[in-house]
């Protein structure tokens, strides 16, 4: 079972100043960045299973969120921190100053992209659509069993009612843990 939330190392970088050739947004940083540092992360043992650059407030931060079949623990976070820090410093992917965090997805994950669905399937998702599809138009969200994913279409299996969602018409998934 996967160990709740941590988050390790708030540090603050500052990238290189007045270096137009920097600016990047925030989809090209996390590709940059991914490129670079999800192989050093996978060489360690764990599986990424999601970067984000975003805006907070005054503050910017770059997340990795790092997972393992045995779960994350803290010394698992200072180990991949310490180890994509300097990797960091020599990249310089962002110009301005941001905090770095690496903490392990939860037991209550966002699933954003395709494989996490096909590592998910078993699992309890609550999944909701941008709008109702026709053939459930009386709701937009749906909780239960993943059953399968191919071709697209998420199928959950919900006290004995499958219902098929189409990938493109999902806003948000996360699982469901009940405690």
């Amino acid at each position: 079972m996967t160990k709740p939330t941590l988050t390790l190392c708030r540090r603050t970088y500052v990238g290189k100043e007045n270096n137009v050739k920097n600016k990047k947004s925030s989809k090209n940083i996390v590709t940059t960045v991914s490129e670079a540092l999800t192989p050093v992360i996978e060489g360690l043992g764990y599986r990424v299973w999601d970067i984000e650059y975003v805006k907070e407030g005054a503050d910017y931060f770059l997340r990795f969120t790092i997972d393992d079949d045995d779960g994350i623990n803290i010394e698992d976070c200072e180990k991949v921190h310490r180890t994509i820090d300097p990797l960091l410093d020599e990249l310089d992917p962002i110009e301005d100053a941001y905090n770095l965090q690496v903490s392990s997805p939860g037991l209550e994950r966002d699933v954003k992209y395709d494989w996490h669905y096909e590592l998910l399937i078993g699992e309890k998702l609550e999944v909701r659509l941008f709008a109702p599809i026709e053939a459930y138009p009386a709701t937009k969200t749906f909780t239960g069993i993943l059953t399968a994913f191919a071709d697209g279409i998420v199928t959950l299996d919900t006290d004995g009612t499958e219902y098929k969602l189409p990938r493109e018409s999902i806003s948000k998934a996360k699982t469901v843990y009940d405690f």
